[in-house]
């Protein structure tokens, strides 16, 4: 666990990874999906609460489905990638604690504190859906993450009757670098966004 990463599997997770607005015309398979969440769940989350879940949305009826609920900036782009992933917040995730965190009842810790349930829930959901991204990219695939639509619709068309909430949406599939590829954006330094104490 000790080793660098190659510079070319460092410039494909970080360096030269983009956020991509147009996809290749190319299949992304179940099995890649199934590959890219098996790396994802080993992603650490407090107590391993692991609140995620996802919804790949691949059909033309699940696009359809999901379309009334994109603003008119995503709903092309969105429209025309191989999937687009529901990142969304499972908020009774304490209920798989005892699956998942079985050396403490930390399932108690939980119940009855909304607020609680809710922030670990947030946090630890969005930490997955970076993970995701990383694992989509580690698995050579290319990501588009964006918020830009009616949450509340996509969890009455998609969650209904479920404690699930959806976070963001991330288009995935092998980028098309020749359309709609922005100038990279700068990063803060170093100096600008750490301190060491």
């Amino acid at each position: 666990m000790s080793e660098k990463l190659a510079e070319a599997a460092l410039d494909q997770l970080f360096r030269t990874a983009r956020t991509y607005n147009a996809f290749l015309p190319k299949e992304v398979t179940d099995e890649k999906l199934h590959a890219l969440y098996e790396l994802t769940k080993f992603g650490p989350t407090s107590a391993n609460c692991s609140p995620m879940r996802v919804v790949f949305v691949k059909s033309a009826a699940a696009k359809e489905k999901l379309k009334p609920f994109l603003s008119e900036g995503n709903r092309a782009k969105t429209m025309a990638a191989p999937v687009t992933a529901i990142v969304a917040t499972d908020h009774e995730f304490y209920e798989k604690l005892p699956q998942l965190f079985p050396h403490a009842d930390a399932r108690s810790w939980f119940v009855g504190n909304q607020d609680l349930i809710d922030r670990t829930a947030f946090r630890n959901g969005t930490l997955q859906g970076g993970y995701l991204i990383m694992a989509a990219r580690s698995v050579g695939l290319d990501c588009g993450p964006m918020s830009g639509f009616d949450n509340a619709g996509v969890d009455q068309a998609f969650f209904a009757g479920t404690p699930i909430k959806s976070n963001f949406l991330i288009n995935i599939g092998y980028g098309d670098a020749s359309r709609d590829l922005f100038p990279r954006s700068p990063r803060l330094s170093f100096d600008e966004a750490c301190r060491v104490e």
